[in-house]
């Protein structure tokens, strides 16, 4: 008898592993099936609807700016991990408020690429290549409801009920939950972000309709952090059409396109670090070094440091300025903060970067959570000077700046130089002048006039350093 009882709690407990491993496969099975993914490899949806641009807001914490989006086209591969969103955005707000390329005369073409390990942007002629969009771009691939089913059959997904989890290890966590159909009605993913550590990002999936032989939702919603992202009425699906997506050779031979710097004297003592697509600025002081500006990411961060430690050998970074909160311009900033650098930011941005250097950064940990720091912040109010017997730093608040309420900008007022973000990008050479100018390039000229600034150069931290003259002809002011 006792053999027997053995027996049959060993059979017992060997038929409800299998159990155990068939019920998640049948949930997933049944979705496929019901979604049409099964014979999926390639899918193209279109549409149109609103765009928020994520990590550009006018007000550090408040909403992104939004944009009208008359055409929406995703086409995907999931055979070859491969996609191209081409999207067509219109100014949303009038006037602009915050970032994104504001303000957008008639349309805008954005062409965004992902293959396998690569992300590029189509900028022109030109692949740019894109690896801080990688972990992005690879979630929007498998976060659609037919890439979701595949990946999470492929990952051997944990599955609780209508419940779906997996991970891919460094890029995003992702848990999906199927309605009573089986068909994936919503995305919670979190991926790491260089600003803040980790970001959650949720999809919404609604109105599913047929379109042949699969099931496709027809209203899409986005956000992150909190905060919409994209909100999407598709109009048409294409099914296994032809799709050949591949990275080209200067994008897959661009292997830390973020790392390149290069750096030219714009005074004693003071250098443009560019090579790239955002700058700074190396600014000697007696027995220190003042950076200016902490771009995009680690990686950038990391090399900017490093070019200044060259630059000036022997004399520590002690400050770094942030020109103002939005992501493409503040991603470094936990970096600076890892190496013991002190922030320097305006004060309507200082509790959203306090904030931001002590959240914690499990998806992809960064230098700042590897270093175990939380980081210092110091503000600036109206105006801050950083003084020795080397030279004078002046920082000054932008006032009425609608791209950014936290917008500082720096003065050398021995130098006659002036570092500025995003309120005015030089023009390339014999380009047009836009009609009517930017309401933030007049801004700028507007505060340099009101704080009497003396200025021979503007150093942009896009683009290419001008003399001032650059700025007022962009105005079509005499100056």
């Amino acid at each position: 008898m006792r053999k027997l009882a053995t027996l049959l709690i060993a059979l017992g407990l060997s038929v409800a592993c299998a159990a155990s491993v068939q019920e998640p496969r049948a949930t997933l099975e049944r979705a496929a099936n019901v979604l049409g993914a099964t014979d999926v490899k390639t899918l193209e949806y279109t549409g149109s609807g609103v765009q928020y641009q994520s990590g550009q807001s006018q007000t550090p914490g408040d909403r992104w700016p939004r944009f009208n989006v008359p055409s929406f086209t995703r086409v995907m591969s999931y055979e070859t991990a491969s996609m191209q969103d081409t999207v067509v955005r219109t100014q949303g707000e009038d006037p602009p408020r915050g970032g994104g390329v504001q303000p957008i005369r008639g349309e805008q073409r954005q062409v965004l690429f992902l293959s396998g390990e690569h992300a590029w942007n189509q900028v022109g002629d030109a692949a740019v290549p894109a690896p801080i969009a990688l972990a992005e771009r690879q979630l929007q691939l498998w976060a659609t409801p037919h890439g979701f089913i595949r990946a999470a059959q492929a990952r051997n997904a944990t599955v609780s009920g209508r419940t779906v989890s997996f991970t891919v290890p460094g890029r995003f966590s992702a848990r999906g939950t199927l309605n009573a159909e089986g068909l994936v009605e919503k995305i919670e993913a979190m991926l790491p972000s260089p600003v803040v550590g980790d970001m959650p990002l949720e999809i919404t999936y609604a109105d599913y309709k047929p379109f042949g032989a699969v099931k496709f939702p027809t209203r899409i919603r986005q956000s992150q952090g909190g905060f919409p992202t994209l909100e999407l009425t598709v109009t048409d699906v294409k099914v296994n059409g032809p799709v050949a997506i591949a990275a080209p050779d200067a994008v897959r031979q661009a292997t830390a396109p973020y790392a390149v710097v290069k750096s030219d004297r714009a005074a004693d003592g003071v250098w443009y670090v560019t090579g790239g697509t955002h700058h700074s600025v190396v600014i000697e002081m007696a027995d220190h070094v003042v950076l200016v500006e902490g771009p995009l990411n680690d990686q950038r961060a990391l090399a900017v440091m490093a070019e200044a430690r060259r630059l000036v050998p022997g004399k520590p970074i002690r400050y770094v300025i942030a020109s103002h909160h939005h992501f493409d311009h503040s991603g470094g900033l936990r970096a600076f903060a890892a190496e013991g650098v002190t922030l320097i930011v305006h004060d309507s941005a200082a509790a959203y970067f306090e904030r931001a250097l002590a959240a914690p950064a499990t998806i992809d940990p960064d230098h700042l959570a590897k270093s175990g720091r939380r980081g210092r912040v110091e503000k600036t109010g109206s105006r801050r000077t950083l003084a020795d017997a080397t030279r004078s730093v002046d920082i000054h608040h932008m006032r009425d700046n609608a791209h950014a309420d936290s917008m500082l900008i720096v003065h050398l007022p021995k130098e006659q130089l002036l570092i500025q973000a995003d309120a005015f990008t030089p023009l390339a050479p014999g380009a047009p002048v836009p009609t009517p100018p930017s309401p933030f390039s007049v801004n700028l000229a507007d505060n340099i006039g009101r704080l009497n600034l003396g200025v021979a150069q503007i150093l942009p931290l896009h683009g290419r350093m001008v003399p001032l003259s650059e700025l007022y002809r962009t105005l079509g002011r005499a100056g």
